[in-house]
């Protein structure tokens, strides 16, 4: 992977270790602030599902009006200030803990409107990669960025158990400040310069670039198989994060540390996978490892919910670790199917759009894997989520049937 060219790429270089750092800074917090509102403040599955579904309502909100106001406008100012208002929020658990008023309203408000900041930088990000390496470099691009923030990953959940046994979790999260500060620094370091935005037509409202982006994704076969792939993974994760914490520490018996070091498994899969990507996608194809790397991880990720205390934890391990590798080649892959094909002046609108069906599930999974929690308990829940996994690639499947690579695919074009 370093021998790549996309990788020698200074630019593309300094994109690497802003994101690198984020995601560190983000696992460390994946961990602390479940534990937080768990341990310290007794929050219950439903409490949970709050805290997490407020992280990600505000792409149901203002992902559609995001994805068009962002294809009048150079995106990196935009990431930039995403980053740094999303540090300024974190900053304020550390300090509402130490004057005592820290509670599970104060999590779900901060989580809210980090969410809103997420959602800019996530789609303006997607947009942005293709100014830095080019269309040629995408898949290189996208696999390499994905192995470099997996190390962090791989860090970070262990980082967060220790640090939230030695430190306490609330200063925990200073760590994912320091994170975004870094990011930002990092994109502000970036020489290549970005195109500027195409030209509005004359005349027309926010509203109608936003349903022209809408009417594209409806219009386009692969676009809502994929819409409706991801939405399903995205729905599954959703409601099982709602009960995994609790499920770890409730059902398992695991402390913190162990259950950084669980999650540091996935992680690992996570880098091995986005590694393997673009070998992976030679081997068995561009556009047919899309779907093929869902297919054959969902049924092993059936093992989590047979976890018991003792030795029977690693098959939680193997559950998890299986799962997260197939969700980064899945990722790497359908991100780069986008980003060649979709037309430039579209491709906010189309990540928006995308974001906005697959994150909107996100908050209705949360709330509804609390709900099952409180009444049928954790381990149904995962179960529920484990198998809306394995059926989630049944729709690419039907879109790709008989395509090898991206290569073979037609550019989409807009309607008249």
């Amino acid at each position: 992977m370093p021998g790549d060219p996309t990788f020698r790429q200074r630019d593309f270089r300094l994109l690497l270790l802003g994101q690198t750092t984020s995601q560190l800074g983000a696992q460390v917090s994946m961990v602390a602030i479940p534990l937080l509102a768990v341990v310290t403040l007794q929050a219950s599955p439903l409490q949970l599902g709050l805290v997490t579904a407020s992280g990600t309502i505000a792409f149901a909100l203002i992902g559609l009006p995001a994805g068009a106001w962002l294809d009048r406008c150079r995106r990196r100012p935009v990431l930039v200030a995403a980053d740094l208002v999303r540090a300024a929020l974190l900053a304020t658990i550390p300090v509402a803990a130490l004057l005592g008023t820290l509670s599970i309203t104060h999590l779900v408000l901060v989580s809210l409107l980090t969410g809103a900041a997420r959602v800019f930088f996530d789609v303006g990000y997607q947009s942005y990669l293709p100014s830095v390496v080019g269309k040629g470099g995408l898949l290189a691009g996208n696999a390499a960025m994905e192995t470099i923030r997996a190390g962090g990953q791989l860090a970070g959940p262990g980082i967060g158990g220790w640090a939230s046994t030695l430190v306490g979790a609330a200063n925990v999260v200073l760590i994912q400040v320091a994170a975004f500060a870094v990011s930002a620094a990092s994109l502000l370091a970036i020489r290549t310069r970005e195109p500027a935005a195409p030209p509005r037509p004359r005349g027309e409202r926010l509203g109608t670039e936003i349903r022209r982006g809408l009417a594209f994704v409806v219009r386009t076969r692969l676009l809502r198989a994929t819409l409706l792939t991801s939405a399903a993974c995205n729905f599954a994760f959703a409601v099982a994060s709602a009960a995994g914490f609790v499920f770890m520490v409730r059902t398992l018996g695991l402390p913190p540390v162990a259950i950084g070091v669980v999650l540091a498994f996935g992680s690992t899969a996570v880098m091995i996978g986005a590694a393997l990507t673009p070998r992976l996608a030679r081997r068995f194809g561009s556009a047919r490892i899309i779907w093929l790397s869902l297919a054959v991880t969902g049924p092993v990720a059936l093992l989590g919910p047979l976890a018991e205390p003792g030795w029977g934890v690693v098959l939680l391990v193997i559950g998890t670790a299986t799962g997260e590798l197939g969700q980064i080649v899945y990722s790497v892959t359908n991100v780069t199917l986008r980003q060649r094909l979709c037309p430039g002046h579209l491709l906010n609108r189309v990540n928006a759009t995308m974001r906005f069906f697959m994150m909107g599930v996100f908050p209705i999974g949360a709330l509804l894997g609390g709900v099952v929690g409180e009444t049928a308990g954790p381990r149904a829940t995962l179960w529920a989520a484990a198998v809306i996994i394995l059926l989630s690639p049944l729709p690419l499947c039907r879109a790709l049937r008989g395509t090898r690579d991206i290569e073979e695919l037609p550019a989409w074009k807009e309607a008249p």
